[in-house]
């Protein structure tokens, strides 16, 4: 028998809110769009995340570097920054800012990533790439001021160790070769911007190496400090598949990897690294994650991923500082847009608005209260707001898979019923106020809150009728399947068999009755 308890007097602390300090978007350009700020506001509510990440801020796209003809040079231009700094901010979202990719007038070279072509080699002129930052930063501290300004986070770039993001042309080189010419060119990048930024504020906080796969961090912290170059944080990248790192085009295959402890286990290794560094104790945020890299991956749609995403929080959380899923929507535009309302994008929400299973595991943390209790149940949190009201959030994850000659793209994509869990599952609390408490149990699973699962029975249409579109909404409300009136005796004790299917996450909530009621 699984047993979740927990006694009121006995707190842990407060809760550490690591999983919702940050989440990932495509592009900075998507972020002008009426229906990915709707999206953005209503995650911002339901979920509470307080950053957000994108790439491609300074790509020709947003108009940041543009030529003037009267002039006869080129000329900063913010306007489509502000905008989109504007609206964030005025929903309470803060951005964790990505540094790039280099504006085609400061490139010193043509290669390009992605549909929107964001140009990834590294500036012409170092001068001038300096020059643009401190411009930048400069722009927000006079729009925002210092103090906003220095509740941000700068990171360097976005994984320098692929050379599709970094150089581009690997000029022939080995893959070992292209790594050591890669880091030391980022290593040139990171020290000159890290300069820029400081040379606005040194309370601007800047880090990196974004890398993918965990690359280069214990590398990154021993250059800057031989070098006497700032460094606030670390930041990586991690999928849990059993290879790859970046699919470009969305067509390539994938592997859920079949280790229960795959992403958290590279996690504590990178966290190891820090506190074997010279600079023990340095801020590690994971920039990047999510079951796979490929935006065209339907274990992304599955009622698998709440279960995931919560094991993976829970079991990291006193390793670093965030983990910013990757990402909030599916208006992701890497591949171009995408031609399917299910397609195995990134995103909590599709492009009508349709939350999946993985919205909710954000949702039921969002209802958590601020102070943790003690609880020995690893796959579990027992909360309070301390006012008497209890929140338990728990699952049953699984990693469900045939194995490594099945792709997701085939296993993920049809009918997967869930089992009922091996091990009865109870709540037990005790230390209660003695009194009526309003119990509403929660879940996400299989075809609860399971959107997906219902387009399939749909036949899985290439678009979605209005009538698609709110019979799928209605299948993802987040509303409790049981609300219930229960007394708590002298004793203050309170306990609940409740049933759990593998791959199920359960939110109860006790809410103490008003007096007299």
């Amino acid at each position: 028998m699984r047993i979740v308890s927990a006694d009121l007097t006995q707190v842990r602390g407060p809760m550490s809110g690591m999983g919702q300090l940050c989440v990932g978007a495509g592009r900075a350009n998507e972020g002008l769009r009426a229906d990915w700020q709707r999206q953005l506001a209503h995650v911002k509510e339901e979920c509470g995340f307080g950053y957000l990440r994108f790439h491609g801020l300074l790509c020709d796209d947003m108009g940041v570097v543009v030529w003037d003809s009267n002039l006869k040079k080129h000329v900063y231009n913010w306007q489509y920054i502000d905008e989109l700094f504007d609206y964030m901010l005025s929903i309470d979202v803060k951005p964790f800012v990505e540094l790039g990719f280099m504006p085609t007038a400061l490139a010193s070279g043509p290669s390009t990533i992605f549909w929107w072509k964001g140009n990834v080699t590294p500036p012409k002129d170092y001068a001038e790439w300096e020059a643009l930052i401190s411009a930048l930063l400069t722009h927000w501290t006079e729009r925002y001021g210092e103090d906003e300004v220095a509740s941000w986070y700068f990171e360097v770039w976005n994984e320098p160790n692929l050379s599709g993001f970094w150089i581009g042309d690997t000029g022939g080189r080995t893959e070992a070769e292209f790594q050591a010419y890669a880091k030391e060119e980022y290593f040139k990048l990171y020290a000159s911007t890290a300069k820029a930024v400081k040379s606005v504020s040194g309370r601007y906080r800047v880090g990196g190496p974004a890398t993918a796969g965990n690359a280069w961090v214990p590398e990154l912290i021993e250059f800057c400090t031989k070098n006497a170059i700032p460094l606030d944080f670390a930041s990586t990248h991690h999928y849990a598949v059993m290879h790859g790192y970046l699919d470009e085009t969305g067509t390539h295959g994938t592997v859920l990897a079949p280790e229960r402890n795959a992403l958290v286990k590279e996690v504590k290794g990178v966290r190891a690294q820090i506190e074997a560094s010279s600079r023990p104790g340095l801020e590690l945020h994971y920039t990047e994650w999510s079951t796979s890299y490929t935006p065209s991956d339907p274990v992304h749609d599955s009622y698998h991923s709440p279960a995931f995403i919560l094991n993976k929080v829970k079991s990291a959380e006193d390793a670093v500082q965030s983990m910013s899923y990757w990402t909030f929507t599916d208006i992701f535009e890497e591949a171009g847009p995408r031609a399917t309302p299910f397609h195995g994008g990134f995103g909590m929400v599709n492009y009508q608005g349709i939350r999946k299973p993985s919205f909710f595991a954000y949702n039921f943390l969002n209802k958590l209260g601020a102070i943790e209790l003690k609880n020995d149940d690893a796959d579990s949190w027992v909360c309070t707001d301390g006012k008497g009201a209890v929140q338990v959030l728990a699952w049953d994850f699984i990693v469900t898979h045939p194995g490594p000659t099945v792709l997701n793209q085939q296993y993920y994509c049809q009918d997967l019923p869930s089992e009922n869990s091996e091990t009865p599952f109870v709540v037990s609390l005790s230390n209660l106020a003695p009194g009526a408490y309003t119990m509403k149990l929660h879940r996400v699973g299989y075809r609860s809150n399971d959107a997906y699962t219902a387009y399939i029975d749909l036949g899985s249409p290439a678009q979605l009728t209005r009538e698609h579109v709110a019979f799928l909404k209605a299948k993802s409300t987040g509303e409790p399947e049981k609300v219930e009136l229960v007394r708590v005796g002298t004793d203050g004790l309170f306990q609940r068999d409740i049933p759990m299917r593998q791959n199920d996450v359960i939110l109860l909530t006790l809410e103490p009755q008003a007096a007299g009621r």
